[in-house]
């Protein structure tokens, strides 16, 4: 059987050209599976994996985010998290009918190779994705979810992933002494991963360092009337903190001239300067001779792989568990869910969240 469906093409050296394509499924071939996206996340996060599409060095070879869902010679199919339905099989150990959390392309169906079959889920064995972080790979069911709630539904593929990513900065900073910071400049405040992180520093027990949520001057009210940072400040008020107090910089859009103004005011008092996102894609970088400490990049795979080898995949997933429910506790006053159907849709999603006009407030979660 085969199917014609859409999909969204991305010029590589362009992300800006996005285009609706019909895509025509191919027969399966032995051990396959093809699946329908029932919904799935539009966020600054999947902005990120398109400017890090081309091999960037993050994966430690020569392949970057559009090597998980298309071939060097094909225009890129943007990775998204959400939720899919097996319409068709060719794999043992998956039926049609099957649902499944994972990472899709931007699409109506996609095709998935099986390997590792079994009560939670199953691996996809791609030739290209072999060689790619196994945190991508996975495909978990639903109902082996542990943390799962059908309440909580729509916010997995809003707020699960960038939540675990400021989970596990959390944890590295925990890890790390906290850099000897006194307090945590978290630029991009109003981000879901800065919100993740906000909240997972704010529940650890005093005494820590003061989180301070950096942000523009029309968010500063509504961000700290969520209470998810100790203090909340505009851009242009980061030259009134102390320069005396040791501090560190997050970073997670990647803005430069945010980068260079905390440097320069704290000089060798900024102990540690990460960066986690690119969403401001196109802001000049401006980061040559910066004073203070080199900037390191942060890579939640590498952080998860880390931690998995430290106390064991159950260890490690029981902590996330319990993390992400007393999240779940709060997310519904934090974010609202705005869904959107179709490929157009999808298309419209996609360009509002690249020209930065997506508000900040919604999570976008797209029906295809």
């Amino acid at each position: 059987m085969s199917s014609t469906s859409w999909a969204i093409d991305i010029d590589r050296d362009d992300i800006t050209q996005a285009k609706l394509v019909e895509d025509a499924g191919a027969p399966l071939a032995p051990g396959q599976v093809r699946v329908h996206l029932d919904s799935y996340a539009m966020t600054a996060n999947n902005i990120t994996y398109a400017v890090f599409g081309k091999p960037a060095g993050l994966f430690g070879n020569d392949q970057g985010y559009w090597d998980f869902f298309a071939e060097r010679d094909a225009p890129g199919r943007l990775p998204v998290w959400g939720f899919a339905t097996v319409t068709e099989s060719q794999a043992d150990g998956v039926s049609a009918g099957d649902r499944f959390y994972g990472y899709y392309p931007m699409a109506e169906n996609v095709v998935l190779t099986v390997g590792n079959a079994g009560p939670g889920g199953f691996t996809d064995v791609t030739p290209r994705r072999t060689t790619l972080p196994p945190i991508y790979n996975n495909y978990q069911r639903i109902e082996a979810l542990t943390d799962y709630r059908t309440a909580d539904h729509d916010y997995w593929p809003v707020f699960r992933p960038l939540f675990l990513t400021g989970w596990l900065i959390g944890d590295q900073f925990e890890d790390e002494g906290d850099y000897g910071a006194s307090q945590i400049l978290i630029a991009s405040a109003s981000s879901k991963t800065a919100i993740g992180l906000g909240f997972t520093l704010k529940r650890r027990p005093e005494p820590r360092p003061e989180t301070v949520g950096l942000t523009s001057a029309a968010n500063v009210d509504a961000l700290a009337a969520q209470g998810i940072y100790d203090r909340v400040i505009s851009y242009d008020q980061i030259m009134t903190l102390n320069a005396a107090t040791p501090a560190a910089l997050v970073d997670m859009a990647g803005n430069g001239a945010v980068t260079r103004v905390v440097h320069s005011h704290f000089g060798n008092n900024l102990k540690a300067s990460i960066i986690v996102g690119k969403s401001h894609w196109d802001a000049q970088a401006d980061v040559e001779g910066l004073p203070g400490p080199e900037r390191q990049g942060f890579f939640a795979p590498g952080r998860s792989q880390k931690r998995i080898a430290d106390w064991g995949g159950a260890a490690f997933g029981q902590k996330i568990a319990e993390a992400w429910l007393a999240f779940m506790d709060v997310a519904p006053r934090l974010t609202s869910i705005d869904k959107r159907s179709g490929g157009d849709a999808a298309v419209a999603a996609y360009h509002e969240m690249l020209s930065g006009r997506a508000n900040p407030s919604a999570g976008i979660v797209v029906e295809p």
